[in-house]
C-alpha cells in the first residue's frame, strides 16, 4: 500500500511518461535525414536503408560498450560510422547530431503532464530520472525540477538501484520517502521497488501487470495524482 504520509519527494521518468517518445524520435530522424541529404548525400542514402542502419547500430554497440548508457554518444558515433562507410567527412557527425538532438527536445506533452507537474511541484521537490537524452531545460520543464539525473551523466541506467539512490541523494531523502512515477514495468517500477522506493505505475494502455511484485499504486493517467494526494472530502 502507498504510504502517502512518508513521501517527501517525487522522481519522474520522462519519455512515455510526460510525452510520447516515438513521434519525437521520428521527427528527429526526419530532420537528420533532411540535413544529410543537403550535406552528406551518400550517407543519407545509407540512412534510407533500415537494414544498413540496424547493422551500424549493432556494430557501434559492439565497438563501444562503454557508451551503452549514453544515447547521445551512441547516436553521434553511429552517424560518424555511417559517414565513414559512405566515404564522406566523419567530422560532420557533430553538426548532424546537433540537428537530431535539437529536434529530439521538441516534445509534445501528454495533456495531463503539465497540470500534474504544476500540482506536484507545489508540494514536493521533483527529480527527473531518465535513461534517455532529453534535456529538461531545453524541453522547457526545468522550472519544475529540483534536479535531473540521466543514465548518460550518471553512467548507470535504470533499473540499477544506484541511479535511484542518486536521485534520493539529490534531494536528501531516504528511498522509502520517495514516490517514483514511470511507465516502464522493468525500468521504472521494478527498478524503483528494488531500490526501496514507493512506486506508481503509469499504465496508459490498460495493460496487465506481469509480475508477482506489485507497484504501490497504478495510474491510468497523471491526472489521477491530484485525487491521490488530495482525495475528495465526503
Amino acid at each position: 500500500m502507498l504510504e502517502l504520509g512518508k513521501i517527501k519527494a517525487i522522481t519522474l521518468d520522462l519519455d512515455d511518461t510526460l510525452w510520447p517518445i516515438w513521434p519525437v524520435i521520428e521527427r528527429a530522424e526526419k530532420a537528420l535525414h533532411r540535413w544529410l541529404v543537403d550535406n552528406a548525400p551518400m550517407t543519407a542514402a545509407l540512412f534510407s536503408s533500415p537494414l544498413a542502419m540496424r547493422e551500424i547500430r549493432e556494430q557501434m554497440t559492439d565497438l563501444r560498450p562503454d557508451l551503452k548508457h549514453d544515447m547521445s554518444a551512441l547516436r553521434r558515433e553511429s552517424i560518424r560510422l555511417a559517414l565513414t562507410r559512405a566515404e564522406e567527412d566523419p567530422a560532420l557527425a557533430e553538426a548532424a547530431f546537433e540537428v537530431f538532438f535539437a529536434e529530439r527536445q521538441n516534445v509534445i506533452l501528454f495533456d495531463d503532464a503539465l497540470p500534474a507537474l504544476e500540482f506536484l511541484a507545489q508540494r514536493y521537490p521533483l527529480v527527473a530520472l531518465s535513461n534517455g537524452n532529453a534535456n529538461i531545460e531545453r524541453v522547457g520543464l526545468g522550472r519544475f525540477f529540483r534536479a535531473s539525473i540521466s543514465a548518460r551523466e550518471f553512467g548507470v541506467g535504470k533499473p540499477d538501484p544506484r541511479i535511484f539512490l542518486a536521485a534520493c541523494g539529490a534531494v536528501e531523502v531516504q528511498p522509502d520517502e520517495v514516490l517514483h512515477i514511470g511507465d516502464d514495468v522493468m525500468l521504472d517500477v521494478l527498478g524503483g521497488l528494488n531500490a526501496g522506493m514507493q512506486t506508481a505505475w503509469l499504465n496508459r494502455s490498460d495493460a496487465l501487470w506481469p509480475h508477482e511484485q506489485l507497484p504501490h499504486v497504478t495510474l491510468a493517467s497523471l491526472g489521477e495524482l491530484k485525487e491521490l494526494f488530495e482525495p475528495p472530502r465526503p
